[in-house]
Formats: structure tokens, C-alpha cells, sequence
């Protein structure tokens, strides 16, 4: 295999440019303690009881998460269960920086796609090995980066417990090319680290060997035009959400995605207002009993 036979490894204290530099190379990076220990500690107490409720053998929607989350516990709509998370994850500067690099190009501005604990169990097996933007299979042939990764180990991240699996240099490859094993490479991290990738990288969460849990942490950006895979303005009500700081209701898809002063539209309106002015004005409510929102 030509070019980087591991994934090059930075530490929390570097810029963006040194992970856009990484990952054009690479096609993934390692940053070490992206989440200090302090935030990592305070994440798992607020996350704790939602992870001990989920289970492990819940049915999905179809047969294909069925699959590729069996044996695996996850949580999502994290930002409202999970205070820190918004302020060490979501809203981290290093990983807003290189959204800001990778996604801006090709949007008025990205959004949250998905934020999730996932904790593979033992006995967990591979995920078949994939490119996050696939879920959107509507997409051109030769479009730019949609989508924007990372995963932040919880717990220490070996080969043997499920380690997230990469295949180096594959967001360069054309799409009908299939990876071999020997291309494949563990993203092996202390707890607090986080492998970061674009939605062009294959990979796969990895086989849980051991007989612990193995729990990470996935967020992935959007591009603001593409429907996100969770709805996040439900996952996160706007009772939550105005709780949030705005960047993060924003990043929840409470804004407006508005290209008019590129010479596009604009998607997302309420009443042809930005959803994030209504919900500061207060005027994003529930509706009551008798069907009526509640509001000024």
C-alpha cells in the first residue's frame, strides 16, 4: 500500500491546518486527549444512566441497522442529555475549524448529523466497511466532502475490543473500489482521544473480542442542505435547545440553511422567519391540548 501505513497521530494543542493536513494525506487523524480528562469524566456520569437503559438487542427500524448495530448499546440526542458534551464536543474549536475548512466550501453552513454513544459489546462483530456519506445514496457521482467524523473514545480503544477500522488513503479512491484486509488499520487511542475522518474515509466499528464494553462517542457534521440522518430539532426540543448556546442551536438544525447571498435559497424557514430568532424570541413552543401553540 502506497502513502501512510498508520494514521498519523497530533496532540490536542495542534491547529486545524495540521489535521487538514493529516487527513488530505491520510484520510484520518488521531488527535490525543481531544476531551481532557475532566470533561471525559463528567460526560460518562451524564451519559451513565441513558447507556445503562439502552439495549443492546433493541429492534430498529430495518433490517439493515438491525444488523449493523446488534450487540451494540446506543444512545443518541446527546446534546440534550448531556450538557458537556455540547461544550467539549459538539462545540469543540479544533473540530469546528476543520468542518469549518472541509464543509464550507459547499454549504452557507453545516449542521449536526448524527451525535451517538455507541458501546459495542463482547461478542460485537465488525460493521461492514463503508463511507459515512453512502447514507445519502442519491448523491452525484464526483461530489465534494458532505459529511465531516469523529469518534471519541470513552474507554481505551484496542484492536481486540472494536476499535473503529480504517482503510487509509481510501477517500482518494474511486467508489466501486473495494478495500482488502490488509489495507485495514485500527484506530487503537487512549480514552479522550478521537479519530476524526471525512464522509469519503471506509471504515467500520470494529470486533469486540474482550469481554468489556468498548464505548465511543460519534458525532458527524453535515452540509446544511442535506437532511441529517437524526432529526435532531426532535431529538432536542426547543425546550432544551434555548437552553443551548446558539452556535449549538444552529448546529441542531434550529437555523435556517441560507445561500441567498451566494445566489441560492434558503431551507428551513418557520413562517419565513430563521427558526433560531423564533426560538430565542421564545415563539418555538409545543402546542397545548387543544392544538394551539404556545407563544406571545
Amino acid at each position: 500500500m502506497n502513502g501512510p501505513t498508520s494514521i498519523p497521530r497530533l496532540t490536542r494543542d495542534c491547529d486545524h491546518d495540521a489535521v487538514l493536513a493529516a487527513i488530505d494525506d491520510a484520510g484520518a487523524v488521531i488527535v490525543e486527549d481531544l476531551v481532557d480528562a475532566v470533561d471525559l469524566h463528567a460526560m460518562t456520569v451524564e451519559l451513565q444512566p441513558h447507556v445503562e437503559q439502552a439495549n443492546p438487542d433493541m429492534a430498529h427500524v430495518n433490517e439493515v441497522m438491525q444488523t449493523f448495530y446488534r450487540s451494540v448499546r446506543n444512545v443518541t440526542g446527546l446534546a440534550g442529555k448531556s450538557p458537556t458534551f455540547v461544550d467539549a464536543v459538539l462545540l469543540h474549536p479544533l473540530l469546528l475549524a476543520t468542518a469549518d475548512a472541509i464543509l464550507g466550501p459547499s454549504c452557507a453552513d453545516y449542521t449536526l448529523n448524527v451525535a451517538q454513544v455507541m458501546v459495542r459489546e463482547p461478542g460485537a462483530t465488525r460493521q461492514w466497511l463503508h463511507r459515512d456519506h453512502e447514507i445519502w445514496s442519491f448523491l452525484p457521482a464526483g461530489h465534494p466532502e458532505v459529511e465531516l467524523s469523529t469518534v471519541v473514545a470513552l474507554t481505551e480503544f484496542t484492536e481486540q475490543n472494536g476499535a473503529t477500522a480504517v482503510v487509509l488513503g481510501s477517500h482518494r479512491w474511486d467508489a466501486d473500489r473495494r478495500p482488502q484486509e490488509h489495507e485495514v488499520v485500527y484506530a487503537e487511542m487512549p480514552a479522550g482521544a478521537a479519530v476524526i475522518y471525512p464522509g469519503s474515509t471506509i471504515h467500520a466499528g470494529g470486533t469486540n473480542a474482550t469481554s468489556c464494553g468498548r464505548a465511543g462517542l460519534h458525532l458527524s457534521y453535515v452540509v446544511g442542505w442535506l437532511r441529517p440522518e437524526e432529526t435532531n430539532t426532535l431529538a432536542v426540543g426547543p425546550a432544551v435547545a434555548r437552553t443551548l448556546p446558539r452556535r449549538a442551536q444552529e448546529l441542531l438544525g434550529y437555523a435556517m440553511h441560507d445561500a441567498t447571498a451566494v445566489g441560492g435559497g434558503y431551507l428551513g424557514c418557520v413562517g419565513l422567519r430563521n427558526p433560531v430568532d423564533l426560538l430565542a424570541a421564545g415563539e418555538l413552543e409545543p402546542p397545548t391540548a387543544s392544538g394551539h401553540a404556545v407563544g406571545p
